[in-house]
This record gives structure tokens, C-alpha cells and sequence, in this order.
């Protein structure tokens, strides 16, 4: 038996999220469909978390068991014959079969991409977040290290979530302006439900002046969703890299 770690894109605009779900396609759901082609079962595929509606991927992480002994190149080959455009099989390699592609992740990156143009652009509608105010990406950049570190992120959470431990530790946060793009960037070793798009919407309530210079702190600390920001919208988020 060998446990395969493949690394797969995609364009998450037509599908509802990664996770397999009933009377929805799914990215997961497709992606079976394929290694069904290519193995000739429907084999159990573990993923390294779960994406929402319109999210995107830049790289996602998923492992499967399999006893034929078919090269990994030729896995890749295989793979992409049979995903649609929007689904690319990139990488893959052999991991011991005690390796799981959630749990021994120590960290994942997250890129949420705004577009601050003052008119709209059609080619950029699925896949970043238009926002008409200025914004001082510097600015932003200064007050979001206050990200940084291990804290309790439960008022950075959708009431969606189950989860009893919100304590996660922020490694790196950075807001940068690429013309009229502007691209938040978090890594951390864990991530809430919705938690990147809250916080970019916080971010955003910084910007606006509702949430004043250097209290985002007291937000973080206080754990009230109602101090926190919008949920930004899912098209600009993107996971863009997992780190094991």
C-alpha cells in the first residue's frame, strides 16, 4: 500500500467549496470523479482543510491510498487528463502512511486579493474583492501586526463554527499595494472559519475610521464578533501555500 500527497489549483468560482457536499458540486466530488478514472475505484481522499463557495486555491493538499504501482509523474499525467480547466493536478510524491495532510500541517498562508479600482473590471469580478475607498495599504499594513501571535481569535469567527479551541498563533500579516491591487497576506498554524475574511473586513472597518488607530488590539483581546469586521466576500481569498 502506498499513501500518495498530491498537490492540486483551482478555481473554486463554480463550485460550493471543496468539502463533498449533498445537491452541490464540490471540488472534492470532482476531484474523486477523476481519481475513480484513473485508479478504477472511488478511493478515500483526505484534504488539508476546507475551502468555502468561490474560494480559490493556489495550492491544496490532499492524500490517497492506493496499492497499484503507477509513477508519480504519471499520477500528475493521468489526473489532469481527466480534471476540468478549472482543476489542475500540480505535484505529487510518496509520504508514509502515518502522514496526514491536515494534521501534520504546521502552517497554511492565505492571500486575500482586493481590487481598488474606481471602476469596475469585468476580469477580476471572480477573483478579488472590489472596494472603491482609498485605502493606505501602509497604513493597514502598520495596524495588522497586531495580528501577530497567539490569541484567542473567537471574535474573528463565523457563528457557523463548532470549534471549541479558537486560540490560534499568527505568524506573519502583511498588506501590500500592487497598483490598484491590494494583497492581504496571513500566515498562521491555523485558521478559524471565515477568520482571514473577517479579518480583512476588520481591516477594511480600520480604513474607514470605525475602528480607531492601534485598538484593534482591545478588538482581538475583547473576542466579540460585534467589535470585529464585515465578513468580506469570497472570491478574493485564496489559499496560497501549506507548509508541512
Amino acid at each position: 500500500m502506498r499513501r500518495l500527497l498530491i498537490t492540486i489549483k483551482y478555481d473554486g468560482t463554480a463550485y460550493h467549496g471543496y468539502q463533498v457536499q449533498n445537491n452541490a458540486v464540490t471540488v472534492q466530488q470532482v476531484f474523486q470523479n477523476a481519481v475513480e478514472k484513473v485508479f478504477g475505484e472511488r478511493l478515500d481522499v483526505k484534504g488539508c482543510s476546507r475551502t468555502d463557495s468561490g474560494v480559490h486555491a493556489n495550492m491544496y493538499c490532499l492524500t490517497l491510498d492506493t496499492d497499484m504501482n503507477i509513477g508519480c509523474e504519471n499520477v500528475i499525467m493521468a489526473l489532469n487528463t481527466f480534471l476540468p480547466e478549472d482543476i489542475a493536478a500540480t505535484d505529487c510524491r510518496e509520504v508514509s502512511m502515518d502522514f496526514h495532510p491536515r494534521y501534520d500541517c504546521k502552517s497554511k498562508e492565505y492571500v486575500y486579493k482586493l481590487y481598488n479600482g474606481s471602476r469596475p473590471d469585468p476580469f477580476v469580478r471572480n477573483y478579488a474583492y472590489h472596494y472603491r475607498r482609498s485605502i493606505d495599504a501602509d497604513y493597514l499594513n502598520r495596524q495588522a501586526q497586531a495580528f501577530l501571535g497567539k490569541h484567542d481569535f473567537s471574535g474573528f469567527c463565523s457563528v457557523k463554527s463548532d470549534v471549541e479551541d479558537t486560540v490560534r498563533d499568527v505568524k506573519a500579516f502583511s498588506v501590500k499595494r500592487d497598483g490598484d491591487m491590494i494583497y492581504f497576506t496571513v500566515e498562521a498554524d491555523g485558521f478559524l472559519y471565515n477568520m482571514v475574511r473577517i479579518m480583512v473586513g476588520t481591516l477594511l472597518f480600520v480604513s474607514e475610521g470605525k475602528i480607531k488607530e492601534n485598538e484593534l488590539a482591545d478588538v482581538i483581546a475583547s473576542r466579540d464578533r460585534k467589535r470585529a469586521g464585515k465578513t468580506a466576500p469570497p472570491q478574493g481569498l485564496y489559499l496560497n501555500r501549506v507548509i508541512y
